[in-house]
């Protein structure tokens, strides 16, 4: 299997091509404040993300990565609106594009490979990203944490990219800087590739397994030409 003959390439977006922690960090603050509960530093909330809005709250919440099973629903439910609200009006200010990434996209586009996203990243708020990143016109498929009753790592989302696209699981790659990303994609017996950086809960992504590793964008592009 070589990475060149795959030609429909399905991106992550957290942690893969965009580092929106600062503004996640700033929207779940906001939120916690809210709710009189102490806040947290950007770091301890970056070791958070990945797993969508609702987790994301439900760990601010707890404190922990593991979050609290007695929080109450109606209590989670709230504090996820006020994080929503807050995350709209802040969803493009500190975030940025990891080195390589809009370059290196556009030498993908122009190549003729086609471009989606799949991220667990709540739908409304794709665009409004890739739009303030500059990076808009690039993908041909959006798909977010909210688009289908299953989010990664169930492989869902990925059936339904094929599905819109009208492409078969060879001809796709999925990429991402997570476990979720990795074991969605083997859950569809499709290839995957690891990056090293962005949001992995501390793991080394490859421990999972995933058909290739890199640790920066532009060697993930750079494979392309190999």
């Amino acid at each position: 299997m070589k990475l060149q003959d795959k030609n429909v390439l399905l991106f992550d977006l957290d942690g893969t091509l965009v580092d929106s922690a600062p503004d996640l960090a700033l929207a779940v603050n906001r939120m916690l404040a809210d709710l009189n509960r102490a806040e947290f530093d950007e770091d301890t909330i970056r070791s958070w993300v990945g797993n969508g809005a609702k987790v994301l709250t439900e760990r601010a919440l707890s404190g922990s990565t593991e979050v609290d099973e007695t929080l109450d629903t109606d209590f989670v439910a709230d504090a996820l609106s006020k994080f929503l609200r807050h995350y709209e009006a802040c969803v493009c200010i500190n975030s940025v594009l990891y080195d390589g990434v809009r370059d290196g996209l556009i030498t993908l586009k122009q190549a003729g490979y086609r471009l989606a996203i799949i991220t667990n990243k709540p739908e409304q708020f794709i665009q409004p990203i890739l739009a303030g990143l500059a990076l808009g016109d690039l993908f041909e498929l959006l798909i977010g944490g909210d688009t289908y009753p299953l989010r990664k790592p169930h492989p869902e989302p990925l059936f339904g990219a094929m599905k819109k696209l009208a492409v078969t699981v060879e001809q796709c790659v999925m990429i991402g800087d997570s476990k979720n990303d990795i074991l969605a994609a083997q859950a569809a017996d499709m290839a995957s590739v690891g990056l090293t950086y962005g949001y992995n809960y501390g793991e080394d992504i490859s421990q999972y397994q995933p058909n290739w590793c890199f640790d920066n964008f532009n060697q993930f592009v750079a494979a392309f030409k190999a």
